[in-house]
């Protein structure tokens, strides 16, 4: 066993870039949305929608995989945008992570745009 990686941490499957753009929050995961990554972009989402930002854009496409942990994620962010009179918008969605939203119907619960230009006002 190798004594330099006992008890260091794996890297990340996931990272979440975080910009506010006028009046919506922009967030970007890459890599894997699941149940051991899900807190990743819970807790961006959470901090935005508690400091009053309602309109989330979510750029998925540099997700390459989301599982229903991470579909959850978003459902909740969705319902709390919505009740402050904001929402969630989704971006640029890769076929495999398209095909979880398009299975399970959550596609017709949220915004979905092509790019960024038509997902950020102005």
């Amino acid at each position: 066993m190798d004594r330099e990686n006992i008890g260091s941490t794996p890297p990340a499957r996931l990272r979440v870039e975080v910009r506010t753009m006028g009046g919506s929050e922009l967030l970007a995961p890459v890599g894997e949305l699941d149940h051991h990554t899900a807190e990743l972009l819970r807790s961006p989402l959470d901090q935005a929608l508690d400091a009053g930002r309602a309109r989330l854009v979510v750029d998925c496409s540099g997700l390459e995989f989301c599982d229903s942990t991470g579909l959850n994620v978003l459902l909740g962010a969705r319902l709390r945008a919505e009740a402050a009179g904001g929402g969630v918008h989704l971006v640029g969605m890769r076929p495999a992570v398209a095909r979880v939203f398009h299975i399970t119907g959550a596609e017709a619960v949220f915004t979905v745009h092509e790019t960024l230009a038509t997902a950020l006002p102005g």
